[in-house]
């Protein structure tokens, strides 16, 4: 299967969302090249039809929108063809309970996914979920994961 990867950016033209192509055959380093190119791209508002097109999945990080305004929460709409979208939060200072009672601050960052329910389901949504949560909270588990 081919995974193109939809990042949502902010530009002066509006929103754009290229997308990194067959991303499950790069490596970290070139994944960080090709958003990169794709950042400066769209920052010069240069993105050609072929970066903007043929997405399966969208990751909108509405945490990080410039200005200061970053949101902490959403409800990502998906854009055929795609068939899920996710949206990260502003990553927010919280007062949580550790496992002994006592009051500790926690960093708490919100997300949400949509997905088609005609191509997935929301159990694999979940358990997709899940997975992910557990990688951002201990990266070292998905470098075990790599293949």
């Amino acid at each position: 299967a081919s995974h193109n990867i939809g990042v949502a950016m902010d530009s002066a033209q509006g929103l754009l969302v290229p997308n990194v192509k067959n991303v499950q055959l790069l490596s970290v380093f070139q994944l960080a090249q090709e958003l990169n190119r794709l950042q400066a791209l769209g920052a010069a508002g240069q993105l050609g039809s072929a970066d903007l097109s043929g997405g399966t999945f969208t990751l909108s990080n509405i945490g990080s929108v410039r200005a200061g305004i970053g949101g902490t929460y959403a409800k990502p709409v998906i854009l055929p063809p795609e068939v899920a979208i996710g949206a990260l939060g502003k990553i927010q200072i919280l007062p949580r309970f550790d496992a002994g009672g006592q009051v500790v601050r926690a960093h708490i960052m919100n997300v949400s996914w949509s997905a088609d329910h005609r191509i997935i389901d929301g159990a694999t949504m979940c358990r997709f979920s899940n997975l992910w949560k557990e990688y951002l909270e201990n990266p070292a588990s998905m470098v075990l994961d790599l293949k």
